[in-house]
């Protein structure tokens, strides 16, 4: 059973850094790719979610959206069952809720490839 737990988020200003865990309960977290999206607050539906990273169950290869490339890392530690997400160099435009999300079949960026979900950490970045 994939149980994922958000931590992390918090109000920053621009130009700081946040670093996100999602952790894993169940014990097939060495298999699952993971990733991260988020949604804004004009976004009401879990369809509407942006992607922002994924990352391989080895860790061996990462994908980023063009909007955070260069100033955010996605990487995981499967001794402890968690992927990250660490932020840099934070924008006022990436403030929303932010997902971690598994599945077994390999990284992507579409929201219906993810079958397990977290319930979201909020990330505030003001100016």
């Amino acid at each position: 059973q994939v149980t994922l737990v958000e931590s992390g988020g918090g109000s920053v200003r621009t130009g700081d850094s946040l670093r996100l865990s999602c952790t894993d309960s169940g014990a097939t977290f060495s298999t699952l790719a993971m990733a991260w999206f988020r949604q804004t607050p004009g976004a009401n539906t879990k369809n509407e979610r942006e992607f922002v990273a994924t990352i391989t169950n080895n860790g061996g290869w990462t994908y980023y959206a063009d909007s955070v490339k260069g100033r955010f890392t996605i990487s995981r530690d499967n001794t402890k069952n968690t992927v990250y997400l660490q932020m840099d160099n934070l924008k006022p435009e990436d403030t929303a809720v932010y997902y971690c999300a598994a599945d077994k079949l390999g990284p992507s960026t579409v929201v219906a490839a993810f079958d397990h979900w977290g319930q979201g950490t909020q990330v505030t970045v003001s100016s």
